[in-house]
């Protein structure tokens, strides 16, 4: 009997082991659930809550932005994002969006549920609302004016939503006519009394191109059939002797259970319905930007059978797998919901572009063209070569390969890398010439699987064609000179923006054994220096005859007003942004003291904007003076305290597709790629006790990168792999081959 008895309880303890396992993985924190899609929200961030999957096509987002109710309203301002945290006054919730820009585009594709009569002025069935709630792949608040619950979540290519409706009339509307910009024209057909499809126009980001606008096309289907179905089209008041005899003039037009296109400026559609009873209907919406029936297969395709929930939990399973190629122990509850925030923000941005089947459109004429992989979109990279793309090809290397190559297709299809591409148009926003950085990085960075010498070959074409080049405009007079002048519009920044690609061209061309282009470009990357005045060690713009600009104000452009010299800041914003002569210009300053103080100048004396991208690497610059590092501990430290918080304004500005968030997922790692195009990163003291990044044996030879620290303050002594490692600068490939770099501290 003894043995049997001791069976039994060991069968009992098992099963006790087990249960207390299940249940405690249950409530065990994943990285997921450390996602708080509220921040950036407001202080101009940009972001929004929606819920979007990993690189999603798609997003559903509160609308929240139209509407004198709200103290930030799309037409009173400027406003790239289609939510801000402290409105108040929801008018729906777009499917097509754009997290962290600093431009309006894109917000349409508006669906909202109400009750009662049907109501298409949304001014009028616009609601408050309450109850948020925001997680990767999920949102959830409920109307005050209906008492509607509304869900959402999302796969790549399609938005789902679900509206738990109260007894009584009920709609779901769909509105065309309303978008974040004021961009029109749009047509609507019903299918059936459960599916709508149409096409939006978008486009005008910046409203620099309005030539450029293109198409969106849209399925929308809903699970529950409708009781009546139709469209409307709001028709503007005519005067003259013909509106006499039109009477629906100025007024809202309605086709009732009709089944042919419509099109117009603001129009929609809706399903109307009589519940007896509480009833849940999802709603699902299919996006594509080649075609309907691209946009139907997309529908069809990612959730057809698939429930609300299995989607969501779909979604956040693919989010927390991207999410956990990094974990961290130790530090806050809220350092991890910044540093895990801030991941997930820089997967969103690039996007996908193409549909299921493959087919994206081309750029500029828009001819459906096929990937075998994923194109991308959304490329602002005057902000993400700077830290986003290198964070990609460190955690993420295969994603980075195919934004790689959606840029060389880019190349293929207009004769020029991409600026600031958005699907498939290229805006030309900002300056300089900043893809071939990123191509010439991520190379340099061991992800080598693509054609270089295409790469290489758009690089040097950037560099060197003179007569319509969208990418270097002024590059005759840059060439001759060395810089561009006054006359030019952003003269001295735009000179840097060359340089750090012609940096980058060269240290391509040092790996490819290019040594005649090497030293060409290498000499151009300084150029610089002819707009350094000694009078007031910063650089400064000179007139087309070599004479310096006067009267010259270094303070002048801050909070991006315009000036003369500099394109969104100025001369102090600017002066050091030429990490990748960081010695030389050391010297120009008068050596490392006086270098010291004059980087000092910018932070103590309010120069220093976290919000803008040419000063984000500027607090680990005091690490190129030995025995300055500390400054650099400290400065980073202050800073991440101060701007980047588990709050809706915990960015300290519009996120730059993820730009800033980048920057303090480095800065708490410890590392930081101080200069572009050169595979090395600057030290400074982790957050965290140890992070972890699982690192792709692809590409890397570890398996895994550990940093750790050990005790406070500032940093001591620094190890790698057990051995002292001298300086506060590592290779690329010293630390993803090297296993383990830890921080011992004061």
């Amino acid at each position: 009997m003894l043995p049997l008895i001791k069976l039994f309880n060991t069968k009992i303890l098992l099963f006790f082991t087990i249960s207390f396992f299940i249940s405690f993985s249950s409530i065990a924190q994943r990285a997921v659930d450390y996602v708080n899609p509220f921040i950036g929200t407001s202080n101009f961030g940009a972001t929004n809550p929606g819920a979007i999957a990993p690189r999603g096509m798609v997003s559903v987002s509160p609308f929240n932005v139209a509407g004198k109710q709200n103290k930030n309203e799309k037409d009173s301002r400027w406003l790239s994002n289609p939510y801000v945290h402290e409105n108040e006054f929801l008018t729906g919730f777009s499917h097509v969006n754009l997290s962290g820009v600093g431009c309006p585009d894109l917000g349409v594709i508006i669906s909202m549920p109400t009750t009662g009569e049907l109501e298409i002025d949304h001014l009028k069935y616009g609601t408050t609302y309450k109850d948020e709630i925001a997680k990767a792949g999920y949102y959830s608040t409920t109307l005050d004016k209906s008492s509607i619950n509304v869900e959402t979540t999302a796969t790549t290519r399609v938005g789902v939503s679900r509206y738990s409706f109260p007894a009584g009339k009920a709609n779901i509307l769909l509105n065309l006519g309303l978008g974040l910009t004021n961009e029109q024209g749009a047509m609507i057909k019903v299918v059936s009394p459960t599916e709508i499809e149409g096409i939006r126009t978008v486009g005008g980001f910046c409203y620099y191109k309005p030539e450029e606008t293109y198409p969106v096309y849209f399925v929308a289907q809903v699970n529950v059939k409708s009781d009546e179905f139709g469209v409307w089209k709001k028709t503007r008041k005519e005067s003259g002797v013909e509106s006499e005899w039109m009477g629906y003039n100025g007024k809202d037009r309605f086709y009732k259970n009709y089944y042919k296109e419509v099109m117009g400026d603001s129009i929609g559609g809706y399903f109307s319905y009589n519940f007896d009873k509480p009833t849940k209907v999802e709603l699902k919406v299919g996006v594509s930007y080649v075609s309907i029936e691209n946009a139907r297969e997309n529908l069809e395709r990612e959730t057809s059978n698939l429930t609300f929930l299995e989607i969501y939990h779909k979604t956040e399973l693919e989010w927390n797998d991207l999410l956990s190629k990094i974990s961290v122990e130790g530090g806050t509850k809220d350092d991890k919901t910044v540093f895990y925030t801030a991941l997930y923000h820089t997967l969103i941005h690039p996007n996908t572009l193409n549909d299921y089947n493959g087919e994206y459109p081309k750029m500029s004429t828009r001819e459906t063209l096929k990937t075998d992989g994923t194109r991308y979109t959304v490329f602002s990279l005057w902000d993400t070569y700077r830290n986003l793309h290198s964070l990609m090809s460190l955690v993420y290397p295969e994603q980075q390969l195919n934004m790689v190559n959606s840029m060389l297709d880019i190349y293929d299809e207009s004769g020029w890398l991409p600026k600031w591409e958005l699907n498939a148009t290229e805006t030309t926003t900002m300056v300089g010439d900043p893809a071939g950085i990123v191509l010439a990085d991520t190379y340099l960075r061991g992800i080598r699987n693509f054609d270089i010498e295409k790469a290489y070959e758009a690089m040097v074409k950037s560099a060197d064609q003179i007569d319509s080049n969208p990418l270097r405009p002024g590059l005759k007079k840059y060439i001759e000179k060395g810089y561009l002048t006054s006359s030019d519009a952003g003269s001295v920044s735009t000179t840097q923006e060359y340089n750090i690609s012609d940096f980058a061209i060269a240290q391509l061309a040092q790996v490819l054994g290019k040594k005649d282009d090497e030293e060409r470009f290498r000499e151009r990357s300084t150029s610089y220096r002819n707009l350094f005045d000694k009078d007031y060690n910063l650089l400064r713009p000179k007139n087309d005859d070599g004479t310096w600009y006067s009267p010259f104000d270094p303070l002048a452009g801050a909070n991006f007003t315009k000036n003369v010299g500099f394109i969104e800041g100025n001369s102090w914003q600017y002066s050091f942004m030429v990490s990748h002569d960081a010695d030389y210009l050391i010297r120009l300053m008068g050596g490392k003291r006086a270098f010291t103080t004059q980087l000092q100048e910018v932070f103590d004396k309010g120069h220093f904007d976290m919000a803008n991208e040419p000063d984000i690497a500027y607090p680990y610059l005091f690490n190129y003076v030995k025995g300055e590092e500390w400054r650099t501990q400290n400065m980073v430290n202050a800073l991440r305290r101060s701007y980047f918080k588990n709050t809706p304004d915990g960015l300290p500005g519009n996120d730059d597709t993820g730009t800033m968030s980048a920057w303090i997922i480095y800065t708490m790692m410890g590392i930081y790629p101080v200069s572009p195009a050169d595979p090395m990163y600057t030290l400074t003291t982790p957050v965290f006790d140890k992070i972890t990044i699982e690192l792709n044996p692809k590409y890397y030879k570890g398996r895994v990168l550990v940093i750790e620290k050990e005790g406070s303050g500032n940093i001591e002594e620094i190890l790698l792999n057990g051995e002292e490692h001298k300086g506060y600068f590592i290779n690329h490939f010293e630390l993803v081959n090297g296993f383990r770099l830890k921080f011992l501290l004061e």
